[in-house]
């Protein structure tokens, strides 16, 4: 057995060995002694999750007290725990299912001494059951028309008494081992059909199942692994019985043991998974969602052992979480939403500590739910990186007050931000020389000044600098970027040019968009933001290559859809493929006017493409493509952002919530805007506000996002949804003949009380579409 932190010396097998046996036992235990400890692939998971130590299921019987007898005779019968390696065969291959990306690389099971090494014992044979679903369904049906429940009774209490006996009953085949990562072997429908209809049933057969789950889980928490055991995990896990919250003690056992198991296991699980209904599947995420809610912020704390005496409660929770996450991350599309996974309970814990944890102690020993950032909320990750951000602006702005001081100079507020000041005549060219000149401050909070206009940067112009930037950095005529119609989307241009510099400034602007909590207008394909989280973190080495990530057809579809469904076509084609398409592993590209041609592979004019090599044609294009045609455009592009953002907090993030951050919610609902909206001089009920809300209700989306810019500097949606955006209406106490006037730094707008909805319509539309520029009057 390989144990949570050592290898564990095998002890006697039942039925006994000879003398000599026992001693050249002795000399093996004396040999292991000396050996290293050997971490096991469940050792980064969650503080406390031993697997082997005797005193595992201690808290267990301060609950559990009608079968302490029974446990201390488990406990006390030899058992054999003879040292086994799991079958790894189908899994060595497969990525780590969940753990955070700076674990350190796992000792292989191919590295162990030889003498660690023994053969998978025999699994023992199943009891023969017969009992089909039809059979079951007919026993529960005459026990509701009957009331003699005695039979169903019989059926649960033998079933769930032991891991066998689960085994038996649900196994398609009890003679075939299911030993793939393909099938389990379990017979899903028939378990459904039970658990469907167990909390049904009365008190007593619902209480026999508990007990047959507790006496088979402290049958065998000892020993090694079957893949019997493991369908019996697989199985247990989706009793109904576990919402309940009187039955969390047991479902916390389950959940330690399945979270103790060896990588190897984990994989035959998180696969096995991958094939359970949508529905059921959702179910089994709520339900471990939901445990660790309610074990956070218990509705009863009574109703739980206190926190100390079960820390390993959550840990073991978040671990199996995991494998089902791995599992659904396998499947494209995925079961359900990646936003399924969110635990919005975790808003309310102190995020910063969980964050700050991870970055002391990373994989060690104490756990932090950082570790698995599947489960935190984008709101929640903002949170983290918007005070990431304070942090580092702090800091930077105290290091240069120091060093100004330290020169026995005067110090200036100045000093304290990154001052951009820009033409706007001169925009792109004037922020280009102005970031690129104070490269050292862009750490340091964002202040935005246009020359020749009296407006105060309270964070309204930096908005409007962002907006306008961005309007023509994107523009067709400048070059940087091709906007595809089909697609909606901009990409990079593959015009070689003798300076990148430009590129450098959008990821720049975007990384500084994040950094100080602005929302971007930008259309880039989730391929892009896939390649920016390629690495999360920049290198040391500068050799390193940056921005190649993995791609497929599909990522090509989201930018070129015509030319992804040709290749596709491609694939499909029934014909012969060299002699009608006449192709070779050549592309060809215009610039500016020039058609050049690139070989995919070294001598790729000369190689045709066939049926046999046409998947490594496609491949090779859409790397081409996506990855090596803009590897310099991009790569500038990716240094640029990480100028500004590198943080270890992009390591919780995926590439689509790297999108929301920089684009904000796709989402713009007005209703949940309405909702969210304070007043002042106002109230909601006034004329003039329901005049208000008539109109823009009616407004076509064009026009709200209008108003939004008008309003608050931007038209995107931050993350948190409208709510966040504290909009705010105030009364102006001006002539109605005057226009709406916005204070965007604050969300504010400031409306005079029109007569009527006409009028109010009217001066509401001229003053949201003539919305650039800040001036004093």
């Amino acid at each position: 057995e390989l144990s949570q932190g050592s290898a564990a010396p095998p002890s006697a097998e039942e039925g006994g060995e000879d003398e000599e046996e026992e001693e050249e036992e002795g000399e093996k235990e004396k040999e292991r002694e000396k050996l290293p400890p050997i971490p096991s692939a469940s050792s980064v998971a969650a503080g406390g999750l031993e697997r082997g130590a005797k005193n595992q299921f201690s808290t267990f019987s301060n609950f559990i007290t009608t079968i302490n007898q029974k446990k201390e005779d488990i406990g006390n019968r030899n058992s054999p725990t003879q040292l086994v390696i799991p079958n790894i065969k189908n899994v060595r291959d497969l990525p780590p299912i969940c753990l955070d990306v700076r674990q350190k690389q796992r000792i292989s099971i191919d590295t162990l001494p030889q003498e660690l090494k023994a053969p998978i014992p025999p699994e023992p044979s199943l009891p023969i059951r017969t009992k089909t679903v039809k059979d079951f369904q007919d026993d529960v049906e005459k026990a509701k028309s009957s009331g003699d429940w005695k039979a169903v009774h019989d059926f649960y209490s033998t079933t769930f008494d032991s891991f066998l006996e689960i085994n038996a009953a649900f196994k398609k085949d009890t003679s075939s081992p299911f030993n793939t990562i393909e099938d389990s072997g379990i017979n899903a429908k028939f378990v459904n059909v039970v658990y469907d209809a167990l909390l049904n049933t009365p008190q007593d057969v619902q209480k026999s199942v508990l007990k047959g789950i507790i006496n088979g889980l402290l049958q065998e928490w000892k020993g090694p692994r079957t893949k019997d055991d493991l369908r019996a995990y697989c199985i247990l896990l989706q009793n109904p019985q576990f919402s309940n919250t009187s039955t969390y003690v047991i479902y916390a056992h389950l959940l330690r043991q399945i979270a103790a198991l060896t990588e190897a296991d984990h994989h035959f699980l998180v696969h096995w998974s991958k094939k359970i209904s949508q529905r059921r599947f959702k179910q089994l995420v709520d339900r471990l969602l939901q445990f660790i809610s309610l074990r956070l912020f218990p509705a009863k704390p009574e109703e739980f052992p206190p926190m100390v005496k079960c820390s390993w409660w959550i840990p073991s929770a978040t671990k199996v979480l995991a494998l089902f996450n791995a599992a659904n991350s396998l499947i494209n599309p995925p079961i359900i939403s990646y936003t399924d996974f969110y635990n919005s309970t975790l808003d309310h814990i102190d995020l910063m500590e969980e964050y700050h944890n991870w970055q002391c102690y990373g994989n060690s020993h104490r756990f932090s739910f950082c570790q698995y950032p599947f489960i935190i909320s984008i709101a929640a990750k903002k949170v983290i990186i918007q005070r990431d951000s304070e942090q580092q602006m702090i800091s930077i702005a105290r290091q240069s007050l120091v060093d100004k001081v330290s020169r026995r100079q005067k110090p200036d507020m100045n000093m304290l931000f990154l001052n951009v000041k820009v033409r706007r005549t001169h925009l792109v060219s004037d922020s280009l020389d102005e970031l690129a000149r104070k490269r050292a401050d862009l750490k340091k909070k964002l202040k935005v000044t246009f020359v020749g206009e009296a407006g105060l940067d309270m964070g309204g112009l930096t908005k409007e600098w962002f907006l306008l930037l961005i309007r023509q950095i994107f523009h067709p005529d400048y070059g940087m970027f091709t906007y595809h119609k089909d697609s909606h989307c901009h990409w990079f241009s593959s015009f070689k040019c003798d300076n990148y510099s430009e590129f450098q400034l959008v990821g720049a602007l975007m990384g500084l968009a994040v950094y100080n909590s602005i929302t971007l207008d930008i259309r880039f394909p989730p391929c892009c933001y896939k390649k920016l989280l390629s690495p999360p973190i920049v290198p040391c080495d500068h050799n390193t290559l940056v921005g190649i990530c993995d791609v497929t057809l599909d990522d090509l579809f989201q930018i070129m859809p015509e030319l992804a469904h040709g290749l596709s076509e491609l694939l499909s084609y029934e014909g012969n493929v060299e002699e009608d398409f006449y192709s070779t592993f050549q592309v060809f590209q215009e610039e500016f006017g020039v058609i050049k041609s690139y070989n995919l592979k070294p001598n790729g004019d000369k190689i045709p493409v066939t049926n046999q090599n046409r998947k490594e044609y496609v491949q090779l294009y859409v790397d081409f493509l996506l990855n090596k045609s803009i590897y310099k455009q991009f790569a500038a592009f990716y240094y640029g952002f990480h100028s500004v953002c590198a943080s270890y907090a992009l390591l919780l993030l995926r590439p689509e919530e790297v999108e929301i951050l920089v684009c904000g919610s796709p989402e713009l609902d007005m209703s949940a805007l309405q909702r969210s909206t304070q007043y002042e001089g106002y109230q909601k009920t006034d004329l003039t506000i329901r005049y208000f809300w008539d109109v823009v209700l009616g407004f076509s989306l064009d026009l709200q996002k209008k108003l939004l810019h008008f309003a608050t500097g931007s038209d995107r949606v931050p993350v948190g949804g409208m709510a966040d955006l504290n909009f705010k209406i105030s009364k102006s106490e001006t002539s109605t003949s005057w226009l709406p006037v916005a204070h965007t730094c604050f969300n504010q707008l400031c409306l005079p009380p029109y007569k009527n909805k006409k009028e109010l319509k009217q001066k509401l539309i001229i003053g949201i579409s003539n919305a650039e520029g800040f001036g004093l009057e």
